[in-house]
Parts: C-alpha cells; structure tokens; sequence
C-alpha cells in the first residue's frame, strides 16, 4: 500500500509539472516580438501580436498588440485596453498613454522615433492587450468591406469572440483577473463589451472567462449627461461669466444639448460657444494652434494631448465631437447645418490644430516595424491612421447607464475616472450620472494623494461603483499624469481604495 501511495504521488508532480509546462510554453511563438525597431536593449517583458479571426467566413480579424505584465504575468491581471473614437486605434493608449515605453520625437523628419523605457506603464502591474477595433481600426480588418458598417452591438459581439479565442491562444492567462479599460467613446465600447461577457459566463460559454470589472476615463456615458455636462463645467472652471451662465440656464431651461428649443436659447449657447471655441477641448489649460503657420510651435510643445486626431462621425444622437472646418466641437454643442449659433464664420481650412499624431504615424508605418510587430501585409492594410473614417458606426445602444446599472448589481468593479480639464467629455457628466445611479454612498468625496500632494478626488458608492477625478489632466489622463495614473490603476486593480 505504501508503494501504491508512493508511486500515485510521483505520477501527481509529474502530471503537475507536465501541465505547468504546457500552460507556460503555450503563447504562440509566431507571435513572439523579439525586438522593436527604434528601441535599443531587452524588452522588458515578453511582447506578442497578431490576429485573431472573429468571423471565418467574412476573414474578420482584429489586431492585437500584448505586453506580458513585468511583475508577475502569471498572476497579475489582464486588462483589456481600448481607445475610442468610435474609430481609433488602441496604439493611441500604446504610444502615448501608459504603454511601456516613451517615444522621442525624431530631431529630423522621416527617421523612426527613439523609445525609452516608461516608468509608469500600466505593465509594471498588469497584463495587457491593446486591441484595434472595430475591423476597419488600425490594422485590424475584413476581407468582406459590409463589415466595416457596423454598431454599438455589433463591436461588442466581435470583442467578446476576440477574447474568447485569445484565452484559447495564451491558456495560461485564463486563471488571472480579466479588467476591461478604456477612454472616451470606450464609455460605450466597455459596457456593452462587459455586458457580453457576463452574458456569456451565465449562459455557460466556454472557455469561462475570470471577469472581475471595468474602468474607463472621461466616458461617453448618456446624451443626456454628457449633453448637459458642458456649460455648467464652462462656468465652474471661468470660462464663462455668472451673468451668461444664469441667462443660458433660463433661456435654455437647463438643456444644453441637441437643437436648441427656442431661438433665445440658440442665441445665447452661441455666446457660449464664442467663448470656449478657440480653447483646446481635450485640455483646457493647454495650447490650441490656429493657423498652420503654428506648426512649429505645435511640434515643439511638449504636453499637448496627441490623441483624437479625427473621430469617425454617426447620425446618431451621440457623436463624441462635431467638426467644422477642421474644428473639434464638444459633447453636446448645439449645431444646425453644421454651424454653431452666432459663431464667427471661418474659411475652409482654418481650424485649430490642437492634436498631433506624428510620432506614433511615423513609427506604425514603417516597414521594419510592421515587420516587427507582425502586421498584415500593406496589400491589405495600406496605412495605420490614429482615428479613420473607414467605418461607419451607428450608436445603437442607447444610454449606457442601463448597463451600469446591471454590471454593478452583479458585483462587477466598475471605477469612472475623469480628467478634470477636459472639456470633451466633461468630468461634470461624469459625476453626475454616477451620483443619479441612486447608490448608497460608502467613502465620501475626499482627495486623493500621491507622493503627499492632491491628486484628485473620489467618492466610492455601494456596489463596488467609484467614480474619481485626476487633477489637472485633461481626455486622455495617463498623458498628463502618468504616475498618478498608475497609482489609480494599482490600486483598483487590487481592490484598494485611493
């Protein structure tokens, strides 16, 4: 018997490290990326990227770029990242955000950015997969161009089926905390995407993903709030005075989005607007260019925000921005043939230039970089743009506080993060329909505090919901505060309060 016992316990390590062998060694290593061009040294974690199919038939296949976490792969999370638009690229998070290097911008034009290692990417703490979708976005794409009409719904439905079939790609991830992230229109990518996956766990669907929850900055959430976000933001940071905030509250009859009902209100929502205009919406505090003859002050500002470039545009009642000539209007801007009330008109190709997506352009469409990082021949996608117009996107799904709502009832973690200077998708949005969510508060509105300063605010409510603003970033909040970002991101990843 004691043979018997023996020989049954040799056979039990043996099959455990046999299973351990197979869970480590079966990323795929066609994937594997062994170097990246511009960057001189070892990695500091195993890089992969590829494609996945979501739909064989139409050859659907989304690209994914995966950074292995740099702590503990094999336990620590894995997050999902997306950037938003509808109709940018994940690389926007990769190249800017909390990706794990900074890239220098080249001193002469034509040559590949330097990169650095980034002391705060959100690698040192998780896993991550940045992922280009919907197909048409980035490198990602369809063999069948119908698919490149697409929805709230349907984008969710092929995220779901990336997911399903990555784990199937990388099993030994499957055990760690699954975190869906992203920015921006990402307000609706991530709820619908989260919602597909708890679907999905309670119907059974293998394999069964570990999903835990969700966080998304400055979030395109509910016409409503992000409509009537603006002016009250506009007002509280001084940009408007008392006297027009209180005349636009009466004319308007506290609405400030879509067509204005009265011709008063129109009227005085375009004094509002003659205000904000020449502001850079993605960050109030920082420089906005009005003519091209600023392009090399643009190129060597240091801090402004390089992401949004240009969103894909809906006729649904939702877009992210409005654009006239060039121009980037906020969230909710009342806007009639395309024209803001009472603004002054500007000839065609006069706008203000306050993005700048040159590095990461230059760097993605290099040869020995695709190369690098496994994308598919220019044959089929000829040109990484940060933000297309290649699609055509229907906001299908209506508000998404509904699916909050749902997520936050079944335990998910879901975290709402603003950067408070971004007139985009205004942290007053934000708040507001966090607060409107009815929840029992269990930590009041406190500052937060990194290295002994401030740096930012946050309320927790019942229902694992938080909602908490970073202090003097603006849209995209890991480019203006990556150390503070990373802080917020540990600490919502272990479930910690700040």
């Amino acid at each position: 018997m004691e043979n018997t016992n023996t020989l049954l316990y040799l056979c039990l390590i043996l099959l455990s490290i046999s299973l351990h062998f197979v869970l480590t060694q079966s990323a795929p290593e066609n994937s594997l990326i062994t170097q990246l061009p511009g960057f001189n040294g070892t990695l500091p974690s195993k890089h992969y990227a590829g494609y996945v199919t979501v739909e064989k038939s139409h050859e659907k296949n989304l690209y994914y770029y995966f950074v292995a976490s740099e702590g503990n792969p094999s336990k620590d999370p894995v997050v999902l990242w997306l950037n938003g638009g509808p109709g940018c690229s994940s690389f926007d998070g990769f190249v800017y955000e909390h990706g794990p290097f900074n890239f220098e911008k080249p001193k002469t034009k034509g040559t590949l950015p330097k990169l650095h290692l980034n002391p705060y990417s959100w690698s040192k703490v998780s896993n991550i997969i940045y992922l280009d979708s919907p197909a048409g976005v980035g490198f990602s794409y369809s063999k069948n161009k119908t698919d490149y009409n697409t929805g709230d719904f349907q984008t969710a439905f092929d995220t779901h089926a990336f997911l399903l079939e990555w784990f199937k790609l990388y099993p030994e991830f499957l055990p760690n905390p699954l975190f869906i992230s992203g920015e921006s229109f990402a307000g609706i990518y991530v709820p619908t995407l989260a919602h597909e996956i708890a679907k999905g766990i309670d119907s059974g669907v293998t394999p069964k993903l570990n999903f835990k929850g969700y966080l998304i900055g400055n979030a395109v959430t509910d016409k409503i709030f992000d409509g009537n976000a603006l002016v009250p933001f506009a007002h509280g940071m001084g940009l408007i005075s008392d006297q027009l905030f209180e005349t636009v509250t009466a004319q308007c009859k506290g609405k400030f989005y879509g067509l204005p009902d009265t011709q008063e209100c129109k009227s005085v929502l375009g004094r509002v607007y003659l205000n904000i205009g020449y502001l850079n919406i993605y960050d109030i505090l920082e420089p906005c260019y009005h003519d091209s003859s600023d392009s090399e002050k643009l190129a060597n500002a240091t801090n402004i925000p390089h992401s949004f470039r240009q969103l894909g545009e809906t006729e649904k009642p939702m877009p992210v921005r409005k654009r006239m000539f060039g121009r980037a209007w906020p969230l909710g801007a009342p806007v009639t043939d395309g024209i803001v009330p009472n603004w002054p008109q500007l000839s065609v190709g006069a706008h203000v230039q306050c993005t700048d997506d040159e590095v990461a352009t230059e760097w993605l469409n290099n040869d020995a970089v695709r190369k690098a990082i496994h994308t598919v021949e220019k044959s089929v996608v000829s040109e990484w743009d940060l933000c297309t117009n290649a699609i055509t996107y229907d906001h299908d799904s209506g508000s998404m506080i509904k699916f909050h709502r749902d997520l936050t009832s079944r335990g998910y973690r879901a975290l709402i993060f603003s950067g408070d200077h971004d007139m985009c998708v205004p942290y007053t949005g934000s708040q507001a329909w966090t607060r409107a969510m009815g929840y029992n508060i269990v930590d009041e509105w406190r500052p937060w505090f990194v290295d002994d300063q401030v740096a930012g605010y946050t309320i927790a409510y019942d229902k694992n919901l938080t909602f908490t603003t970073i202090k003097g970033a603006g849209h995209t909040v890991p480019e203006y505060k990556p150390k503070e970002s990373l802080y917020f991101y540990q600490h919502f990843l272990n479930g910690i309060p700040l």
